[in-house]
């Protein structure tokens, strides 16, 4: 996918209706009240091309952010790894304790009109699984 088509998907989940059950989508993983897209992937044990991958991916996501921030502003980067810390002691609501399980950073913005949430992030927390460029769509607000 190229970053036109990643903005086209980001688009079509957003008024895209939920189900009523957590399980695998189309495009990744859609529960009660969000969708997880993987908007790009990669696998391979190799630690450089890991780290080439992780580099595209960011820059991936940047391009992004930058297309998203001109239609509904900047937004500063969400640190997850505090999320992720949080979720030890509290409650977190489940996509976001999955995206800050994978990811450290995202870009996240309210989609005005919509009631719903966007954030963009690279899944590379856990070296055993594969890079994943993220789109988080939901509507429940960031912890």
């Amino acid at each position: 996918m190229n970053i036109a088509q990643h903005i086209a998907l980001i688009d079509e989940l957003c008024y895209r209706p939920f189900p009523a059950e957590h399980g695998p989508s189309d495009v990744g993983v859609s529960g009660p009240g969000h969708h997880i897209a993987v908007l790009a992937a990669a696998t391979g044990d190799d630690p450089a091309a890991r780290a080439v991958t992780i580099d595209q991916f960011e820059k991936d996501r940047d391009a992004v952010h930058e297309l998203l921030a001109s239609r509904w502003g900047d937004t500063d980067p969400y640190n997850l790894q505090t999320v992720l810390l949080r979720t030890e002691r509290e409650e977190i609501p489940r996509p976001w304790a999955e995206l800050s399980a994978r990811a450290s950073v995202a870009h996240v913005w309210e989609v005005e009109g919509t009631g719903r949430w966007v954030a963009v992030a690279v899944g590379d927390r856990d070296a055993s699984r594969e890079v994943q460029l993220l789109a988080l769509v939901t509507e429940t607000d960031p912890p």
